[in-house]
């Protein structure tokens, strides 16, 4: 009795371990998971085979099918250009050098009417100038705005050596008639101011104001004219050179001119 209970308790002998399952862990769930795969799969392929193309597939897949094929004797056309001497692979035209293959076949996909892609082409070219012109001024107005800013520079420049030279001609001009004992100037803006005026001075220049309004009506290169020809008569001198000549003559003779232009 003992000897069969420990026969019936034995987990070690082979008919128990043949008895046991295999139960490792997710083994059960992997086996779904793969028949799951496997039945929609086998659904995808059924609804494929059993789905209804649709008008347009049928009529595509009938196109390609006719592209594919060449002509045969039963197309009347084809008739109609071997009776004329036309060959399979030959080249159209009397002398053989027109087309081989046939004018391709464009399908139009799109729901536009006729002449819509040529529309669109045509104002996207429109659109194209357009914006050239609107960068070509653009540049246009860059470049000009430039060369009125150079031309204020010049402008600028220039006029700052306007004034310098009248104010040396008028310190030029100081000098020179208090020199020959001239105590008051030909005109007020003949000498520098000077930059500090007593009170008695300036009772002098408001006197003297109705004058001293037209000088301010002429510019600084018709005052710098005025003041250069007057050192040059009186006092035979000239601003550019730095030089007071002995006559007329030697004044004419030395001097280039009487410009700035003229001594460059």
């Amino acid at each position: 009795m003992k000897l069969n209970m420990a026969e019936e308790e034995d987990y070690m002998s082979d008919s128990f371990i043949n008895i046991q399952e295999d139960i490792r862990p997710g083994l059960p769930m992997l086996r779904q998971i793969r028949e799951a795969r496997r039945k929609e799969e086998k659904q995808q392929e059924a609804n494929l085979k059993n789905r209804q193309k649709s008008l347009k597939e049928e009529e595509q897949e009938r196109r390609d099918i006719g592209l594919k094929n060449a002509l045969g004797c039963g197309n009347k056309g084809f008739a109609l250009l071997q009776k004329m001497g036309y060959k399979s692979g030959q080249a159209l035209g009397k002398t053989g050098d027109g087309i081989v293959e046939p004018i391709p076949l464009n399908i139009k996909t799109g729901k536009s009417g006729i002449g819509h892609e040529a529309l669109l082409k045509r104002k996207a070219e429109e659109n194209l100038e357009s914006y050239r012109r609107k960068v070509h001024m653009k540049n246009q107005a860059q470049e000009k705005a430039a060369e009125q800013f150079r031309m204020r520079l010049k402008n600028k420049q220039d006029e700052m050596k306007l004034e310098g030279d009248l104010k040396r001609s008028q310190r030029a001009c100081q000098q020179l008639d208090t020199q020959k004992n001239i105590q008051i100037p030909r005109e007020a803006w003949y000498w520098l101011r000077p930059e500090q005026e007593s009170e008695e001075e300036e009772e002098e220049e408001k006197e003297q104001d109705e004058d001293e309004v037209k000088s301010e009506d002429l510019s600084v290169m018709e005052k710098l004219q005025i003041l250069t020809s007057y050192l040059r008569e009186e006092h035979l001198y000239c601003i550019w050179c730095g030089t007071a000549y002995e006559d007329k003559e030697d004044l004419s003779s030395n001097c280039p001119g009487p410009t700035s232009a003229d001594h460059d």
